[in-house]
């Protein structure tokens, strides 16, 4: 379904997207992992055919998003990261109107939206602008699906909504997919990923991992313990200090910590943190996420940057 080779873009003198290459099939759910600025709106406004790159080439089912632009945005349904609808404009209106651009009703393709639409239905006549954050999430894909789109792109949906909703959304997602709908979506949230089939990690325009979540989770190339005790803040300062120490940031209530070498052991570790006076020390070898697997692709490339 998206093939894309070399795409490069810029902005001034920002680099965007570095030579970025990746391919997505029909019928699957792929996940574009990064945090801002890392270049996942950049990368959907040209597969989205909104955005012209300055080099590489990027197809959608087939057709060149430059010169093929009008039979693209037929297929695509495109669910921007900032809520774009009318706000003054009702709940009905803002997905009639939608409807009306490509030519079709909201009756002619309500099996698609239904599950989606009936969460909704009952605000129909309110404005959008004063629909809650994830009602605003709801209406927003309505009006992505309504055409009944083979392509589907989410470019941060979750972001700013509550944990239920979020939940909720990637229950949709899963029943969207079941349909033989592709769908691509970015997110910050490293959960995330792992509800999706494959996921590309991206940091500063360049993908540095695409696999399943599982494969880039297993990647983790360190030892890694959870480490918590009685005063955070100086728990992570001094496992940063460590000359033992390769890294250390926060996950949750926890200092994931990874050692230079693998000879460090949880004892160790205790060991240190009673030297430096603290107290209910917690220390556990635990297994890589998807996140670890990200800050440890970050840390070595930005040692590669250094040297």
């Amino acid at each position: 379904m998206i093939q894309i080779s070399n795409i490069e873009k810029r902005f001034g003198e920002v680099t965007a997207l570095n030579k970025v290459s990746l391919s997505v099939p029909r019928g699957e759910l792929f996940g574009l992992i990064g945090p801002d600025g890392a270049g996942k709106t950049t990368l959907f406004r040209i597969i989205s055919s909104l955005m012209i790159p300055d080099a590489g080439e990027a197809k959608v089912a087939g057709l060149d998003v430059v010169k093929d632009y009008v039979a693209i945005r037929r297929l695509v349904g495109y669910m921007p990261g900032r809520f774009s609808l009318y706000q003054d404009l009702s709940v009905l209106e803002n997905l009639s109107f939608f409807a009306s651009i490509f030519k079709t009703t909201i009756d002619e393709n309500y099996d698609l939206i239904r599950d989606i639409y009936v969460q909704i239905e009952p605000f129909k006549h309110r404005p959008a602008g004063k629909l809650s954050g994830g009602m605003k999430q709801k209406l927003a894909l309505c009006c992505a699906l309504v055409h009944k789109p083979e392509l589907l792109i989410l470019d941060e949906p979750t972001t700013g909504v509550d944990a239920v909703s979020r939940i909720e959304f990637w229950d949709i997602l899963r029943r969207l997919k079941d349909l033989g709908i592709t769908i691509i979506v970015s997110t910050p949230y490293m959960d995330e990923a792992s509800l999706c089939e494959r996921i590309a990690l991206i940091q500063e325009g360049r993908l540095m991992s695409i696999d399943t979540p599982e494969v880039v989770a297993g990647s983790f190339p360190h030892s890694l313990f959870a480490v918590k005790t009685n005063n955070f803040f100086l728990l992570l300062n001094h496992l940063r200090e460590w000359k033992e120490a390769l890294s250390a940031y926060s996950f949750g209530e926890y200092v994931h910590f990874t050692p230079g070498t693998e000879q460090i052991t949880e004892r160790a570790i205790c060991d240190f943190l009673k030297e430096k006076g603290h107290t209910e020390i917690q220390v556990n070898k635990t297994k890589p996420t998807v996140e670890d697997s990200f800050m440890s692709l970050m840390l070595k490339k930005q040692n590669q940057n250094a040297s």
